[in-house]
């Protein structure tokens, strides 16, 4: 894990009570240099999100978030559920998509 991440998983843990919080860099998924921690997948299931819609859990994050935001974060994919809505997914949130600008490799 590195230090964005775990910067990321320490602020998220901090704030809210998760069932299951994922945390996963995903920037080799991107045109970006190995090693890079600017694009993040976030899925984060908490009973704090029963009553919210998803814009109202998406502005909780992104303010706990800011600082990472404003620099080494340039994407953050946000996966929001309560318990509830999290069984009803059967445990699995959306795979992401590969990057446009990505190279294909054989």
């Amino acid at each position: 894990m590195g230090p964005v991440e775990q910067i990321v998983t320490d602020k998220l843990v901090g704030q809210f009570e998760s069932e299951v919080l994922q945390v996963t860099n995903e920037s080799y998924m991107h045109s970006v240099p190995a090693g890079s921690e600017t694009h993040f997948k976030v899925v984060l299931v908490t009973d704090q999100f029963a009553g919210q819609r998803q814009v109202q859990r998406h502005q909780a994050i992104y303010k706990l978030l800011a600082e990472e935001l404003s620099g080494p974060i340039h994407a953050l994919a946000l996966h929001t559920y309560s318990g509830d809505e999290w069984a009803e997914a059967q445990g699995q949130a959306p795979s992401s998509p590969q990057c446009r600008g990505t190279k294909e490799t054989d």
